[in-house]
């Protein structure tokens, strides 16, 4: 392989040229989205607008904090995507250890309804869910959120997490047995360091799903207090008037945390791979 660079270089420049080019259609929703929102609301809707403002407001970046709530959106969604991720981890790993590990009658169905589960939009249970939620008394209230979003993310964490277990060997769990430990201990002890860039990976993709969410928010969540970002950003949206550089600008700021999240776990998917090896 290396060899066949060698004699091809121009085979690797032809990759970073992709990879440049993708960066740059990935990117450029992005830039169009910050670009816009250092204009002023005359640039916003005059005739001849560029990509770049003609005079640069950086102000819109500090005056959207106190246009409307923004902190509390945040904090909102930090809990609703938080408490979401934790409970669909903590219910995913023992469901997918009894789906890589345990035989028992119905396991087949199950695996099958479990993918099933992932055909149904939100948006086609939607009234039923409304519902469901009114006679419960979970609307507008964030445990609600927390609730469905980890139903929905559920099947997903499960899928995910049972592949990881199973491509560990068996054999590792065999021999933390013969040291000792019982099955929740090999779990534990084993299988969970192992499993760590399997974990993190459903951590992310469930964290992420939970934070972008907005249909249901937006039919469950109507007063201020308990709006997330996703549905708080309409409140830049008027009868008449959208404040496009006050939406954008609180845009680019929903989507440091997630940022954050990714470079603060990233370097756990490469350790986790030689964690937890067996006793010699």
């Amino acid at each position: 392989m290396t060899g066949h660079r060698k004699k091809n270089p121009w085979m690797r420049v032809l990759l970073y040229l992709f990879v440049f080019v993708l960066c740059i259609v990935i990117l450029y929703p992005y830039f169009v989205m910050f670009t816009t929102a250092a204009k002023t609301r005359e640039e916003m809707y005059a005739l001849n607008m560029t990509i770049f403002p003609k005079e640069w407001k950086w102000s819109n970046f500090v005056d959207v904090w106190s246009q409307a709530p923004i902190l509390r959106y945040f904090l909102n969604s930090l809990i609703v995507a938080g408490g979401a991720t934790c409970i669909a981890i903590l219910c995913g790993i023992p469901a997918a250890y009894a789906m890589s590990r345990m035989r028992f009658k119905g396991k087949g169905i199950f695996l099958g309804a479990v993918i099933m589960s992932q055909m149904f939009a939100p948006v086609v249970l939607l009234m039923g869910i409304y519902r469901l939620m009114l006679d419960l008394k979970l609307t507008n209230n964030l445990l609600g959120l927390i609730l469905l979003n980890a139903a929905f993310n559920q099947a997903f964490a499960i899928w995910l997490l049972r592949g990881t277990f199973l491509s560990i060997s068996p054999e590792m769990e065999q021999a933390s047995k013969i040291d000792g430990c019982n099955t929740m201990g090999s779990l534990i002890r084993v299988l969970l360091p192992m499993a760590a860039p399997g974990i993190v990976t459903t951590l992310i993709f469930v964290f992420i799903n939970a934070w972008n969410e907005y249909t249901m928010a937006l039919t469950l969540i109507s007063t201020d207090t308990f709006k997330p970002i996703t549905v708080g950003l309409n409140v830049f949206n008027g009868f008449n008037m959208i404040q496009w550089q006050y939406m954008f600008a609180t845009s680019i700021f929903a989507t440091i945390p997630v940022v954050i999240l990714f470079l603060c776990i990233e370097k756990h998917l490469a350790s986790g791979l030689t964690a937890g090896g067996v006793k010699g």
